[in-house]
């Protein structure tokens, strides 16, 4: 199986809502690069994502955080890549307005978001597994 993973810090050019809040886009915008990741990898292509089959919204995050992006592929068609990602939170911004530089490093991470979705990759430009 490959897998691949980004670790990311949210900045304060992320906050897109009140109170520091990053829009849920961002996670997104992170799964897309890890697919991109999982696709050279196993194509020596950078493909294209398709489609989200689901996407789930679990826990908000903020500028300050530290983000894990995980990405699989679970199934390989001719053309197109089954994968999954989840992104979970391992360090968190204390948000705290005395101390705004305060954070702490979470000793079990929280699953900020998942997903599923299908990739494709024409078969002319597949450089491995032909």
């Amino acid at each position: 199986m490959i897998e691949a993973m980004l670790r990311v810090r949210i900045g304060s050019e992320d906050v897109h809502y009140a109170g520091n809040l990053v829009a849920g886009s961002k996670v997104l915008s992170f799964f897309g690069d890890v697919a991109t990741e999982l696709l050279i990898r196993h194509d020596g292509d950078e493909g294209l994502l398709a489609a989200y089959d689901s996407v789930e919204f679990l826990a908000p995050v903020y500028a300050g955080d530290y983000l894990e992006i995980k990405g699989w592929i679970e199934r390989v068609e001719n053309t197109s890549r089954k994968m999954r990602f989840e992104a979970w939170k391992v360090i968190s911004s204390l948000n705290d307005p005395d101390q705004p530089s305060a954070a702490a490093v979470l000793h079990s991470p929280i699953l900020v978001a998942k997903a599923s979705g299908t990739c494709v990759v024409p078969k002319n430009r597949q450089r491995y597994h032909r």
